[in-house]
Formats: C-alpha cells, structure tokens, sequence
C-alpha cells in the first residue's frame, strides 16, 4: 500500500469509527416495530477504554457460554428460531428433497497401509462415514472402524491417522461435537481393535511415526472452560507405544512464546525431524533435526515469519521445499540437506499459483490454480519432463496424488459445481487413469450450468465469481440469489459439488462464488490485499459482487442473500452494517464478529497475523473498529432478514461472537424482518457434523431465505 491509500484508508476508518462510542440500543427491550417476540437481552454497562477511546460492551455476559443466564438465553432464541422456522410451509418439503438428493453413496479415495486398501464409505444418510478394509482394490469390503457406534447422537468423528512403519498399528484421531479437541487412540491395524492407549488434549495435530511410537502437537489442560479459554503453549511430545501419556517425552516447546503453533513430522526415509513453527495462521519457520544423531540440535532451514512454507520431503540429501519466498505465486526449491544455505530451482514459479506438491513414486506431481480452477502437472523428481494430467474435467478441484516413494498407483478426487466428488485411480507406469468410484445424484447435470464472470471492485480491481444456474434461466431481476463468499486466511474457493446447492438451483435460483482478496487463488500477493490494513478491500469485492448480479440481470436487492462462515461470517456482518441495504437475507455463520476481542479467546491469538490486535497499535484498534461487525451495528435501522447461526462446541470462533451480535442485532433492527439466531447443539465449528444435523441446517437455511423473500409457499 502506497502512502496516499494508506491516508485514504485510514481517514475513512475513522470515520466509521464514530458509531463505536454507541448512542443507541442501550436499553433492554423489543422494539415495537417488530412482530417477533424477542427474548430479554439484559444490558450491561460495560465500558472499555482502547487508545483513549470508550468502547460499550453491553452483551459482554454472554460471553460466559455455561453461565446459567446464557443458557436460558440460548434456549430462548432457539424456542424463538425454532418456531419461525417450523411455520414456514416450505420446510417440510425442502427437508424431504434435500433427504432425497443427499441419499447417495460417498467413498473417500482409497489408502494403503500394511498392504491393504482403507477406504471411507458413508451409504447415504449415515451421520459419519465408516472405515472399511480391502485385500486387494477389486475385493470385499469388511468392516474395520464404525465411528456411528461411538455415541447415540453420531456426534462422534473417527478418522484414520497414520499406520507405524512394521504396519501393525494406526492411529485413529476422534473428535467430539465438533469440537477441535482431539483424541488420539491406538487402534491394531490387523484386527481393527483398540489397544486402550488414548492421548488427551490435542488439537491441531497429526500423528508421524519413528521408531516405536509418533510425534503429535498438543496443549496443557486448559484452565477453565475447555470451549473459550486460552490455549497456549503448542508443545510437540513423542508417544512411544505402550506407555501411558504421562510419560511421552516433551520434543519442543517455547516457554517464551506461548502463542506459536508447533508441528513435528518425519521425512519418509526417517532421517530427519521436521519442525514447522507459525506465529499463527500466516508466516513460518522450518527447522530440522537428525534422527541419526543422539541430542542432535535443531538447524533453521527456512527463516520465519514472513514467508509461507512447507518442507515436502528428503530426497536424495535435498529437502524438498513449497515456498513463497522471492515467489509470491510459490516455487518449489531443493535445499542441500548439509548445507542449507545451498538452495535450487526444481519448480520456478509461474504464472499461475503453485497450490501443492507432492512427492509419490519417485515423481512429482503439482497441482496448480488456474483462475481457481485446479491443474496437475506431473515431473520426474528433479522438475524435468512436465506432462499435465488429463483431468475429468477443465472447471473443477482436484485433491490427492499422495504416495510413498515405491509407489506404482496413487488415487485422486475430482469434483465441479455439477459433478459429484468421484474417486479416479492414477497407475504411474501407463500414466493412465480410471474411474474407482463416482456417485449417483438424483439430478441431471446437463440441466445446469457453471462459468465464470468478472466485475469491478470499488478501486477498479478485476474480481472473478463463478455463476451457477439453471440452463433456461431468465435474467429478469427476480431470480432468487445466493452468494457466498470467503477472503481471508490464503483459503481458495474452487468449484465443488454441493447438493444442497441444488434446493435453490432446481427452484430457478442462482448461486454466486467470487473469489474475493484476502483469498489464496492468485498467490501471496491476492492474499495480502485482502488482510490487516487491507481488509476493507474484501468487503468491497463482495459488495461489488452484489451490485454487479443485481446491474446483470440476475437478481435484485429483495432477491439477493449474501452468506459466508466463519472469516465468512465476519464478511457477512460487516457487508450487512456497511450496506444494509445491498441484500434481503444475511447469513452470517460461526463469525468473527467481535474484532477488539478475537483474540482472548481459544486459538483467537492465531488469526492475530492475518486481522492486526487492538491491543497492540491505534493503528490496528482503529482498522479493527472501523470494521468490527458487533461494533458497527446502528439502531433503527432496516438490516437485512438474518439469521445468525453458531453451535455450543465451537471452540474455534466460540457462540460469544454470534450472541453477542445477534442480540444488538435485534434491539438495532427496524421494519418487519426477523432476525433470528439459530445454535446448533453438541456441534462445533463445522467439520464432522452428523448428517441428521446438515440435513436440518440446510432445510432451515433455505426455507428462511425463501420466505423472507417472499417464496415460502410450496
């Protein structure tokens, strides 16, 4: 950012900033105006002083998530939310059609371990999908792990970790109401019985094995409420099989630094010890160590933080090196193994985005981004000899190719707004590919089509969004518009299959998907335009992205939603408080939307790289509050129909976000729409939640979305 946009920036938060010192919304109540019988949201006078600033804090008691006020708050907005969503006529039927489309059958790509083949299998409406082993690739199923049977609810997730290198154990990495916290049990990979070993507090984390036991990463029993107190000090420990977790021995913790994530693997020849360190979720450093070496020391390969990289492999006494260093689109280097500061081009960068890289079979295999849309290159190790994979399609994601070095097949997943995740099986002598597993979707792709448009952003940037719809669509401003979007954290949005998107597409809808800044299509340099001091770019991609759908035809205010999670949900509320009259409905999930406290709670103090501190300069405080979606809610105002959506287990963006900002939502709000919020039980995040539960998310989304535009009937 030169000095002049960084004036302009930085006047225009202050601006914004004015609405902190709050006027309004000080008292409880419900607003005449509304015909929703809201619950009580009790204010407090809660005050902070930032930066010679006050800043009002009235909700800040539903910051205690197992407080007993909280709790009969929660079941106060669910009754409420419940009630609306059950009088909508439309709802039944959208829960039965959903059920109908999402009653297939999902198989994971395949792993090999101990010989044999592991494969993922869920047939249709299990809540978590079950683990099977085959002897060969062609023979039988039998069953080896069923995560159903591990609580009544399916609540319960269950997945393979990493087998030993005698092939006579694997980990089983379980986690709980979608919690982030881990457990790590010993499973026999012979039988499929559980050994009894189980590791505690772990989150973040993988299993690599050497010698009689694994490497993993976790934190101390945290102090308080394992849901929203601070986790700090990721410690790396080594299990070794057999002995109780108290005596796993401590590898690597930084006693200076409690905020810094800490993850250990060793390189397939066994060789080394990789140790990657991050001050959160954007910047690393790579050390190394020899597992020859008694007490060997720990040698920097990559210096940290302000570059992104991932050591790949050791090969040939080189490591193999994905970076952005020098590389904002990335590069794929060799670093002499004896000599680190010895470093070579085996993948220069190009221009287009250098996603990963995996080493399988003695070759190389790159998947790039082009226009968010996934390629495969294949390289003999040194980076000669390039042939692109044929892929099943030009407009899709792709997902695998991993392998050991001895590897002769590898597996890949392939998927695109209208074709279903299927399984293809890659032989690396013939360089062929065949089809293992596709899916069979009670629709018909060829009713549908996907392309890509580009619109303007307020600066004149050039965004793209993909376009989903019906082949016979008619632009004739009405069409009911769903766009959703991400912008942050380097995360890419690709195409992928969703059945749940066909609720809306059948009943002539439009989904919408830009790739907003702040995203990792284009590379570190996309990615920086959209973070800290540049995040209000984001939300005026996303803005854009509304007006452009509504100036084409596609749809108009009263038939627009704008949605996203997590990162997302902080997009969502801060589009909606900056243009509240941009869309009809607002889905704002799990979202970030308390930015002056982020980072007091769980792992907030990660995203600290990406979004600034208030506590750290004025500069951030002020950035921070010109955008705080919590912060910049106006009373009387007409806010789009909302539905705020959290879970009671979030442990990453905790339910406080979400409550606080759905209470001064709606003592804030004008006019007839309802402003609801919708806490999802025994349910974190979003990673494996039971299919009983998104069954129930989706139908409830789109039957509120329906109905606040008007289209609620069956």
């Amino acid at each position: 950012m030169n000095s002049a946009s960084s004036f302009t920036s930085i006047a225009f938060l202050c601006g914004a900033f004015s609405s902190l010192i709050w006027s309004g919304c000080q008292t409880p109540h419900r607003p005449a105006f509304s015909n929703m019988n809201y619950p009580i949201s009790r204010i407090d006078p809660v005050v902070d002083t930032l930066w010679d600033t006050q800043v009002s804090d009235p909700y800040r008691w539903l910051e205690d998530d197992r407080a007993e006020e909280t709790t009969d708050w929660v079941e106060a907005q669910n009754e409420l939310t419940r009630s609306h969503l059950d009088s909508i006529p439309l709802r039944p039927v959208l829960r039965e059609r959903f059920a109908s489309l999402y009653n297939y059958e999902k198989i994971g790509a395949p792993r090999k371990m101990g010989g044999r083949y592991f494969i993922s299998k869920n047939d249709g409406l299990q809540n978590q999908s079950v683990w099977y082993v085959r002897e060969t690739l062609d023979g039988k199923d039998a069953l080896f792990l069923n995560p159903n049977e591990l609580s009544e609810d399916g609540t319960v997730t269950a997945s393979l970790g990493s087998a030993s290198d005698d092939d006579r154990w694997v980990t089983v990495i379980q986690s709980s109401a979608g919690s982030d916290w881990q457990e790590i049990h010993l499973y026999d990979l012979q039988t499929g019985q559980p050994t009894g070993e189980t590791l505690e507090w772990v989150k973040f984390s993988g299993t690599s094995w050497a010698g009689n036991g694994f490497y993993y990463s976790r934190y101390p029993e945290p102090k308080g409420s394992e849901y929203s107190a601070e986790n700090t000090y990721h410690s790396v420990y080594y299990h070794e099989i057999g002995t109780p977790q108290s005596a796993d021995r401590l590898v690597f913790r930084n006693e200076n630094e409690p905020n810094r994530y800490h993850f250990a693997y060793a390189t397939e020849d066994k060789k080394y010890l990789v140790l990657s360190t991050s001050t959160g979720t954007d910047g690393n450093s790579i050390h190394v160590r020899s597992l020859e070496i008694d007490e060997a020391p720990w040698i920097e390969v990559v210096a940290g933080f302000g570059t992104r990289s991932s050591l790949i492999d050791h090969v040939d006494g080189q490591f193999l090196v994905l970076t952005d260093q020098g590389a904002p689109k990335y590069r794929l280097v060799g670093i002499d193994s004896k000599q680190t500061d010895r470093w070579t081009e085996v993948l220069p960068e190009s221009e287009h985005l250098l996603e990963s890289v995996n080493s399988t079979g003695g070759q190389l295999f790159a998947t790039y981004l082009r226009n968010a849309c996934n390629a495969v290159v294949r390289f003999d190790a040194d980076g000669s000899n390039p042939r692109e994979i044929q892929l099943p399609g030009t407009a899709g994601s792709v997902g695998g190719f991993g392998g050991k070095m001895d590897a002769e097949e590898t597996f890949y997943a392939y998927t695109s707004f209208t074709q279903p995740t299927s399984i293809y099986r890659y032989d690396l002598k013939t360089a062929a590919s065949e089809l293992f597993a596709a899916p069979s979707v009670d629709f018909n792709p060829e009713d549908y089509t996907a392309y890509q448009a580009w619109y303007p952003s307020k600066d004149g940037t050039s965004i793209p969004m993909f376009i989903v719809h019906r082949k016979d669509l008619e632009k004739d401003g009405k069409r009911p518009t769903y766009l959703y979007a991400y912008g942050g954290f380097n995360i890419s949005l690709t195409p992928s299959f969703s059945p749940s998107l066909l609720l809306l597409l059948e009943r002539g809808g439009v989904y919408a998907m830009p790739n907003l800044r702040g995203g990792g299509e284009f590379g570190e340099d996309w990615h920086e335009a959209g973070m800290l001091l540049q995040k209000q770019n984001v939300f005026d991609d996303f803005i854009a992205a509304g007006e452009f759908l509504i100036s084409e035809g596609y749809t108009s205010s009263e038939r627009l939603a704008i949605a996203g999670g997590s990162n997302g949900g902080l997009l969502v509320g801060a589009t909606m408080t900056q243009r509240p009259d941009l869309a009809a409905v607002a889905f704002p999930a799990v979202g970030v939307m308390d930015m002056l406290r982020y980072h007091k709670f769980t792992i907030g103090w990660g995203w600290i790289p990406e979004y600034g501190c208030a506590d750290s300069s004025k500069t951030d405080f002020m950035n921070l509050a010109g955008y705080s979606p919590y912060h910049n809610l106006k009373p009387e105002t007409a806010y789009p129909a909302t539905m705020v959506s959290t879970a009671d287990h979030d442990d990453r963006v905790v339910p406080a976000h979400s409550f606080k900002f759905a209470a001064r939502l709606q003592a804030c709000q004008t006019g007839p729409r309802p402003t609801l919020i919708r806490i999802d039980q025994n349910a974190g995040h979003g990673a494996g939640k039971p299919t009983s539960k998104i069954l129930d998310e989706q139908a409830d989304k789109w039957a509120f979305m329906l109905d606040a535009m008007g289209l609620g009937t069956p």
